[in-house]
C-alpha cells in the first residue's frame, strides 16, 4: 500500500489484503531454486528476501495502527 491515501489503512480488509499478500509472498520459494542448508550465501540472500518483506508487512501495520489512532 505504498503511496495509497493513508485514510485507506483504516478499512480493514485493505490491511488483510495486503499483508495476506505478503506473508504469501514470503512463503513462496525462490523462483527455480531450492535452498540447500549448506547454501550459506543463498541462505544470507532467501533471510535478507523474508526481511524485507516482514518490513514492509510491519510498515502497513504501523500506518493502519497510526489511522485508527487518528480515528
Amino acid at each position: 500500500m505504498a503511496g495509497a491515501n493513508p485514510a485507506e489503512f483504516a478499512e480493514p480488509a485493505a490491511v488483510r489484503t495486503e499483508i495476506d499478500a505478503l506473508l504469501a509472498e514470503l512463503h513462496a520459494r525462490v523462483r527455480g531454486h531450492e535452498l540447500a542448508e549448506a547454501d550459506v550465501a543463498g541462505a544470507g540472500v532467501e533471510i535478507t528476501r523474508r526481511a524485507r518483506i516482514l518490513e514492509q508487512a510491519h510498515e502497513v501495520l504501523v500506518q493502519a495502527l497510526s489511522t485508527v489512532d487518528k480515528i
